[in-house]
């Protein structure tokens, strides 16, 4: 998972410490290594802002250090992650499930999640994922089957429900998907439901209906969090779609999917690097059990493994699913 980025501040160190280890490194020979840094940032899916942000901030914490040794050089990079995933990397702060319960017995009103995403990101088995979480702690929650629009999409998503033995709410192709979870929200507030996981219709490439639609169906839903799956394995295609949706819609949180295949991973950092707003969960694999919260914590010490164990290979993590 992520090979491509460990392995990129891995070869980053190599160089300095190839360097320094007979003398000490020149301020154009560092710029030089940095821009190459760079370069491979971009081609482990790091969108160049991100990049370029990391290596200014490995420049700042080498600066003024006399570098002799390997050890320094990967004390200056860890300690430039860190800095910069802690300063703008951010956390969801609180445990969904846990506001979902806390709403619902404060107010006696459904937490709602909508769940948005172009097609074939994984948000069908995201919502699945979300609702088996969910029931495993003792809540139960209300699937609502708002993409009308995609021929088979309800047929999925009621397979799921079934799987889990959840209540879904579904209607007629071509209906109102605002109606749908209208409808949804009354459903559920009768039975005293107090979760609602809305699906959204995505398309292969956003266009101004689709905008249009989701739009109408937060006035009508007002959700306590706007979620946007995203496929990892999409590179810059994810922070485009992120920053896109976050302008037009609004977006609260990330669900990032396929991260255990993902062998690049610059996804995952420039996602949450370039919209200020956090990833919630990560898939990481193919059941439903296999969802994760995130945590910077858990990025930083994924993307140090490079670095910081001397053993790894520089091949063995691409070839990780």
């Amino acid at each position: 998972m992520f090979g491509s980025l460990k392995n990129t501040l891995s070869k980053f160190v190599e160089n300095i410490s190839s360097k320094v280890s007979t003398r000490e490194l020149k301020e154009e020979e560092l710029e030089e290594l940095l821009s190459e840094l760079v370069f491979d940032l971009v081609q482990a899916d790091v969108a160049y802002q991100t990049a370029e942000r990391l290596a200014q901030s490995i420049k700042a914490s080498l600066a003024g250090k006399r570098i002799r040794k390997k050890d320094d050089v990967r004390s200056a990079v860890k300690e430039a992650l860190v800095e910069m995933i802690d300063a703008q990397v951010k956390e969801l702060g609180y445990d969904l499930i846990d506001a979902a319960r806390k709403k619902c017995a404060e107010r006696g009103e459904p937490y709602v999640l909508v769940f948005m995403g172009v097609n074939g990101v994984g948000k069908t088995t995201s919502i699945a994922k979300v609702a088996n979480l969910a029931k495993k702690r003792g809540l139960t929650p209300l699937i609502v089957a708002g993409d009308t629009f995609r021929a088979g999409s309800q047929e999925q998503l009621e397979t799921h429900a079934n799987r889990l033995g959840v209540p879904i709410i579904k209607a007629k192709y071509g209906s109102d998907s605002a109606s749908v979870v209208y409808d949804a929200i009354a459903y559920a507030k009768k039975r005293n439901l107090c979760l609602i996981l809305v699906d959204t219709a995505g398309r292969m490439h956003v266009d101004k209906d689709l905008i249009e639609e989701l739009k109408k169906v937060m006035r009508v839903a007002s959700p306590d969090m706007k979620l946007l799956v995203i496929d990892s394995l999409t590179g810059n295609d994810a922070v485009e779609q992120a920053v896109m949706y976050n302008k037009e819609v609004g977006v609260d949180g990330f669900i990032l999917t396929k991260a255990d295949a993902d062998t690049k991973g610059g996804s995952a950092l420039s996602v949450a690097m370039e919209t200020g707003k956090p990833i919630v969960y990560v898939g990481v694999g193919q059941t439903y059990e296999d969802l994760v919260p995130f945590s910077k914590n858990w990025l930083i010490s994924l993307i140090l493994e490079g670095i910081t164990n001397e053993g790894t290979e520089k091949g063995s993590e691409d070839s990780e699913g």
